[in-house]
């Protein structure tokens, strides 16, 4: 059986290209719960949410994980995120993700990544006039 780490990882990735949350949302439990800054899910309806949202902030999005530690029933993986927003605003920013499965469902899934990175550095900047 492959490790969970290795699985959701690869879940992801396939996820990410194909911009179709199925393969990932199959691996929650239908109790699961899934956080992240801003919000949280419940079950496998709140896990495809959870993923779609996540995709439609992005016209593409590529992660790599960086570190995958596993011990019976935890997981913890380390990762980078690249691509663009929706309109083309290139992103990259990093974080790790916590999984807690039992056999070969996610039973808790919470990540934390750099937030900052989402804001706009394209903004206008209000200048004032001295002269």
């Amino acid at each position: 059986m492959a490790r969970m780490a290795d699985t959701f990882a690869q879940a992801l990735q396939q996820t990410e290209e194909t911009r179709d949350p199925e393969q990932l949302v199959a691996l929650f439990a239908e109790d699961s719960e899934l956080h992240n800054l801003a919000i949280m899910q419940q079950g496998t309806e709140g896990a495809r949410q959870f993923w779609q949202t996540y995709l439609d902030q992005f016209d593409d999005i590529r992660s790599e994980f960086s570190h995958m530690i596993e011990t019976d029933g935890q997981a913890a993986l380390v990762w980078t995120s690249k691509g663009a927003l929706k309109g083309g605003h290139p992103i990259s920013y990093r974080g790790v993700s916590v999984i807690e499965f039992s056999g070969d469902k996610v039973q808790r899934f919470e990540t934390i990544y750099d937030s900052a990175a989402f804001l706009r550095q394209d903004a206008p900047t209000r200048q004032t006039d001295e002269g």
